[in-house]
């Protein structure tokens, strides 16, 4: 396959004004056989996982009242909002999908990145596939892995971009996704540039809003898919967009990075070697950067600690982490999502239950007594000797009411690549969204499974994937 000529760092010196240019002439000569046997099934599972998680959200807070909102504008459309299979432009067809995709928290990640990558890439491109019509499987799992691995390369790039205040899954997932609608649309390079630059002239995305707990980052994933959709069509339709995207002095790795990225990342091997083998899927559903701090309260309670032992925790983390999620627990906010981002919670919620699913996020278990008082007595720090962009390292230290200290460490998140979730796991989880959110059966769900393990093989693929989605009982 070919690749691009590394770049030197714009820290050191300045990239080349085509830089843009010579990325999108690379992702159009890539081809689905270059595409290796095990990066082919890995995008299988992002298709299993993610499809599954836009099941699972249909009663998630803000998803029935934007469809509300959405469906009173607009009647008809050549592209499909997957929950109540609602028919919409394929712009707002990627709003709703990638909202709903993003609204439990239940999504990849790719934890070096920092970015959720199919909640923005399959609404993006499952509504320009269905524009467009008959789009064979091989071709929409191409468009996939340029999606895929050009949102975990610019978050690699842009390695503190969370640090900064900006939402990566947005940033970034806004000119990946719209790359790959132009790969999946066959666009030159020149028009595929265009669709870039239209996407980053849309390109947005705080964290704030996860940082104050509130729906609208659950819209994020939506709105960058969006952005990416029209941005795609209109380099397509012949509008230009801005030239030097990436390199320019009011580019994304100026701008938006201020010169404190690694562009090098972005190209070094592309196409050879694939940060697609890097992704986590996701065992609990809430914020990444809580997961560590789950696996070690469900371990204790294994182990035999009971929340009546505790007199006090502390738990440590890097310190973007404890800027997303370090907060103390309000449980008067009453909110789904502050509980989502909320290592105290989240913990307390592990601890007590030994578990932690999609109902330990759920309205009126957020509220449950016994577990806010134990995340009362929870401390989240920003520890100094954790990497302080580092999102897989946390350490507990539980004091108990016997005088006995307990702690407990790991740098490793279950679901990543380092301590993976099985296929089965996998498996099971996309049946429980899709039972949870659609009360579909087994017999749906795997029904659904099948078309995308064997997407590969059909001749129109966003009609094979709308087609086997259920529809709520």
């Amino acid at each position: 396959m070919a690749t691009v000529t590394p770049l030197k760092a714009a820290a050191a010196q300045p990239l080349a004004d085509d830089y843009s240019l010579r990325l999108c002439e690379t992702i159009a000569r890539w081809r689905y056989e270059d595409l290796p046997a095990d990066v082919v099934r890995t995008l299988k599972f992002f298709l299993i996982d993610i499809l599954g998680v836009i099941g699972g959200a249909p009663n998630a807070p803000g998803i029935r009242e934007l469809n509300a909102r959405l469906s009173k504008w607009e009647t008809s459309g050549s592209a499909t909002g997957l929950i109540g299979k609602r028919r919409y432009s394929p712009p707002t067809a990627a709003l709703a999908n990638g909202a709903a995709a993003h609204a439990l928290d239940f999504d990849d990640q790719h934890d070096p990145a920092r970015v959720h990558t199919n909640c923005v890439v399959l609404p993006t491109l499952l509504a320009t596939a269905e524009d467009i019509g008959k789009v064979s499987g091989k071709d929409f799992l191409l468009a996939y892995a340029v999606g895929a691995e050009l949102h975990a390369r610019l978050g690699l790039a842009c390695y503190n971009s969370l640090g900064k205040g900006w939402h990566p899954t947005m940033v970034m997932g806004t000119p990946a996704a719209a790359l790959a609608a132009g790969r999946l649309m066959e666009l030159d390079p020149e028009r595929m540039r265009s669709a870039l630059g239209m996407a980053y002239h849309q390109t947005s995305g705080s964290a704030q809003s996860m940082r104050d707990g509130v729906i609208s980052k659950r819209l994020g994933a939506g709105f960058a898919a969006r952005a990416a959709v029209l941005g795609a069509f209109l380099g397509a339709d012949g509008l230009t967009g801005t030239r030097r995207t990436l390199e320019g002095n009011a580019g994304l790795f100026a701008l938006y990075e201020r010169d404190e990225a690694k562009p090098e990342i972005l190209t070094d091997k592309l196409g050879s070697h694939w940060r697609i083998r890097d992704y986590s899927f996701k065992p609990y559903p809430c914020c990444r950067c809580n997961h560590t701090a789950i696996g070690l309260g469900i371990k204790l309670r294994t182990d035999g600690v009971k929340p009546s032992d505790l007199k006090s925790v502390e738990i440590g983390m890097g310190n973007v982490n404890w800027l997303t999620v370090g907060e103390p627990y309000d449980v008067r906010r009453d909110s789904v999502v502050h509980a989502q981002f909320n290592a105290a919670y989240s913990f307390a919620r592990a601890l007590t239950d030994a578990r932690v699913d999609l109902r330990s996020y759920q309205k009126p278990a957020i509220s449950d007594p016994a577990v806010v008082a134990l995340a009362a007595k929870t401390r989240v720090v920003s520890d100094p000797a954790i990497d302080p962009t580092a999102i897989e390292p946390a350490r507990v230290k539980v004091a108990l009411a016997s005088g006995k200290t307990i702690e407990v460490k790991s740098d490793t998140i279950k679901g990543s690549p380092q301590e993976p979730m099985s296929e089965d796991e996998l498996l099971n989880k996309f049946r429980s969204c899709l039972e949870f959110g659609l009360n579909a059966s087994r017999a749906d769900a795997d029904r659904l499974a099948d078309v995308v393990m064997t997407i590969d093989t059909a001749t129109d693929s966003a009609a094979a994937i709308v087609g086997a989605f259920p529809v709520s009982r």
